[in-house]
């Protein structure tokens, strides 16, 4: 019997969470739904902080998890995303930042390499400069330095602020192109990306939103020391090339990789260079300045 499409988006969702250990842990008086990969496996490498992008779930970005075989990878949804429970009060980038700090302590785990997309790559650059002594180096993925951003398409913009994206999968198909921008391969891997997504609640999709109102990085970037990786899509339609420039410029040790072709999801769509370009830059010895800063 032919598998029905239904039945294939469910299989490629359980090969990517396999291997995580999800669990339920109260942190900084929050309470997260955590997941981890190989943490109990012996490994030369720091593990990865991973902050996700407005209103996305673990599964979202579980696949780039199991590509990176031979590092420990932490992710966390955000309060009232995915199956964390709905916070009760607001949030900003300096009390989820702390919190992550708990987070770790509860894991065991002094220092980390922090990598964020979108509006995680905020998280990544906050947490960087918030906790230097916790923070190795640094991959920030079609991000921006905040309110300073150059804005990206309008329409994008507009339907990525509709929560109807996550809630109504045929909203979303119609709208993908028009949303990321870029090519994501084969129909069935945009409509697995769409199986993966969780509608976030309400509440907790306008405190992730509101968390950013009023942040930026920009006047603390230029006395940041550690070592970034830049990943833009040059037909990224919500946060253009541009801003990588921006972050390029501000940031002293800083690498711009530009992915052809690539759209805001290029994680997905260009996974094998991103992962290939992350391993090699993560594996590049520390310098001396690098090791005194930590």
């Amino acid at each position: 019997m032919t598998d029905t499409r239904e039945e294939v988006l469910d299989e490629a969702l359980d090969e990517a969470m396999r291997d995580a250990r999800i669990t339920m842990e109260t942190v900084g008086g929050r309470t997260l739904r955590v997941a981890t990969w190989r943490l109990d496996k012996p490994s030369k490498h720091l593990p990865i902080l991973f902050f996700n992008g407005i209103g996305a779930n673990i599964e979202a970005v579980a696949p780039l998890a199991e590509a990176l075989p031979d590092r420990g990878f932490i992710m966390f949804d955000m309060p009232g995303i995915g199956g964390s429970p709905e916070p009760v009060v607001p949030y900003n980038t300096w009390t989820m930042c702390w919190t992550s700090t708990q987070l770790l302590d509860r894991l065991g785990i002094d220092q980390v390499d922090v990598m964020g997309v979108s509006w995680g790559g905020a998280m990544a650059q906050h947490f960087a400069i918030q906790h230097p002594g916790r923070t190795r180096r640094l991959i920030l993925a079609a991000t921006s330095a905040g309110m300073v951003m150059i804005p990206g398409n309008i329409s994008s913009l507009s339907k990525m602020a509709d929560p109807r994206r996550y809630i109504d999968a045929a909203f979303m198909e119609e709208h993908f192109q028009t949303l990321y921008g870029g090519a994501l391969g084969k129909a069935l891997n945009k409509m697995e990306h769409i199986h993966r997504l969780k509608p976030p609640s309400p509440r907790g999709y306008f405190y992730q939103l509101l968390a950013m109102l009023g942040w930026t990085s920009a006047p603390v970037l230029p006395f940041m020391r550690k070592k970034t990786l830049i990943m833009m899509g040059d037909d990224d339609h919500i946060v253009p090339l541009t801003n990588g420039w921006l972050l390029d410029k501000l940031i002293p040790d800083s690498e711009l990789l530009v992915l052809r072709g690539g759209g805001h999801l290029f994680l997905l769509s260009h996974s094998d260079e991103c992962v290939a370009a992350m391993q090699r830059f993560l594996d590049e010895p520390d310098s001396e300045d690098e090791a005194k800063a930590a």
